[in-house]
């Protein structure tokens, strides 16, 4: 009696499909590193876009060029990922009062897509840019003196206090209407860049 075997040999497709994942690893791995600064979200990505691979090349219609078709689902599932990305919000009146001592914990210019990520993140931030610089304009005149000195200025609500006369709490209220006012205004920004 012959030992029962419990792997089954490879089929032709499955060697096909192998010896294609072995040829494009590494070039495809070293396309995503390239865009996707975290190595871990980088390698779920090529995980993923293999997942999508075996489940295409199943399928009665062939994959006429193979190369393409994994730089495009790749390049396809890297916008994904940044358009999943949730915007920062900005911190709430209470919050503020806690990051004052600390005034780098929070940063509008990080909260903005770095250009350097690539023409649709450059896109998105100069989008977002014209929109900002068109919602300050819409404040009055103390909001907008309070955000533009504690956001773009780095002035501490101390600092401000200490420079107008004008309570902290007023500060900080001019401040909290201030966001929520910008955070409407963007908010449509944001959908129509889905981010």
């Amino acid at each position: 009696m012959q030992p029962i075997s419990l792997s089954s040999p490879m089929s032709d497709q499955d060697r096909e499909i192998t010896a294609t994942v072995m040829r494009e690893r590494s070039r495809l791995g070293g396309f995503i590193r390239r865009r996707v600064a975290d190595a871990g979200e980088a390698e779920d990505i090529l995980q993923e876009v293999f997942y999508e691979f075996v489940q295409a090349y199943r399928l009665p219609e062939p994959i006429e060029q193979v190369s393409a078709w994994l730089f495009r689902v790749a390049r396809n599932r890297i916008i994904d990922r940044f358009r999943k990305k949730k915007e920062e919000p900005l911190p709430e009146a209470h919050d503020i009062e806690q990051v004052d001592g600390a005034d780098d914990a929070w940063r509008l210019d990080l909260a903005l897509p770095a250009s350097a990520d690539g023409p649709e993140a450059a896109y998105a931030r100069a989008a977002l840019i014209d929109a900002l610089q068109e919602a300050l304009g819409e404040l009055p005149e103390a909001q907008r003196e309070v955000f533009i000195a504690h956001e773009l200025d780095g002035l501490s609500f101390k600092e401000m206090a200490a420079a107008s006369g004008t309570s902290l709490n007023t500060l900080l209220a001019r401040k909290r209407y201030a966001v929520l006012h910008l955070r409407d205004r963007l908010q449509a920004v944001y959908d129509e860049l889905e981010m």
